[in-house]
């Protein structure tokens, strides 16, 4: 069954982007520089009058940003809401729960950080290329009494990070042994 996309809200979910956009003190371009797509891509999103043949894949990119569920932009092109996104700190407090079953797993030093009060401003998985299946978790903590513009330029900080590390070199190198060899 094909879906019928003149009946897609599209000036409702530009309206909405916008309005979450701006809410979170986000320009076009810093909102671009976190979802890792282009600014025109944002300007597109917000275009009241853009009705794309199909649902652009940089909605579901931008979505964790605006504090928004993933879905939540096709729900508003659908007539519906946006679902807020989970809170991030909830997800350190179920961490530090779960500490004891990390103590057997984690050097000591991970586990403390991991329970530290600090908010958790996001957490990744990285596959390391050519390393069959081998992955690397990066967690980042930000400062406990930082205001909402030191938390939006410690996450750019961290998208800027996060892509270096996702664009790892293959490695075709062999690695050297520690005699040099």
């Amino acid at each position: 069954m094909t879906e019928d996309r003149t009946k897609l809200q599209w000036p409702k979910l530009a309206t909405a982007i916008r309005a979450a956009r701006e809410a979170r003190g986000l320009s076009q371009v810093a909102l671009a520089e976190r979802a890792g797509i282009s600014e025109g891509s944002v300007q597109n999103l917000e275009d009241a009058s853009r009705r794309p043949g199909r649902i652009p894949p940089s909605l579901t990119k931008v979505e964790p940003h605006i504090g928004w569920a993933e879905g939540s932009g096709l729900a508003i092109l659908h007539g519906g809401e946006p679902t807020p996104a989970p809170v991030v700190h909830d997800i350190s407090a179920n961490l530090r729960g779960g500490a004891d079953k990390l103590r057997g797993k984690l050097p000591l030093r991970i586990v403390d950080e991991l329970e530290s009060d600090d908010p958790l401003l996001d957490s990744t998985v990285i596959r390391l290329p050519g390393a069959n299946g081998v992955r690397m978790t990066v967690v980042v903590h930000g400062q406990p009494d930082a205001t909402p513009e030191q938390i939006q330029e410690a996450l750019l900080a961290w998208r800027r990070a996060e892509s270096q590390l996702h664009g790892l070199p293959d490695g075709d190198d062999e690695p050297q042994a520690a005699d040099g060899s």
